[in-house]
């Protein structure tokens, strides 16, 4: 069975790629911490995390499986940063940049994102993307 705990702000250790890989869930927050957070992610083919901005956070995200389409610039109507990523590519994402990682592979991405601060509450668990849009607690 898969464990969904934050076990933040807990000592914590983990295998990242064997949790990374098996999450089945679109976001999965793992470590919350006061200053930074992990959450694991899982884009369906096709799929992508959806465009989004974190005025204060600075993220890191890092892909074990699938490939992907990065696209990051300083507003939503200008991505001009646009890279094509794979297994063991990190993609860094300052604060304030739009961004946005689309699945062009023929598998699920598997990644995680750490987050600095954290912006995920303490716990969040959404199985779906269409779940993490109707969250009233997201933005």
């Amino acid at each position: 069975m898969t464990d969904n705990s934050d076990h933040g702000p807990e000592p914590y250790v983990v295998d990242i790629e064997k949790d990374t890989v098996e999450n089945p869930n679109f976001r999965t927050t793992r470590w919350t911490g006061k200053n930074i957070q992990l959450t694991l992610m899982s884009i369906p083919v096709g799929g992508d995390i959806g465009l989004e901005v974190h005025e204060q956070i600075d993220q890191f995200l890092r892909l074990e499986q699938g490939s992907g389409r990065v696209q990051m610039g300083p507003s939503k109507d200008d991505l001009s940063f646009d890279r094509e990523v794979g297994a063991d590519w990190a993609v860094f994402v300052p604060a304030g940049t739009w961004h946005n990682i689309t699945n062009i592979g023929e598998e699920p991405i598997k990644l995680y994102a750490i987050y600095g601060p954290p912006d995920h509450l303490h716990g969040t668990v959404h199985p779906t993307q269409v779940d993490a849009e109707n969250d009233p607690n997201e933005h």
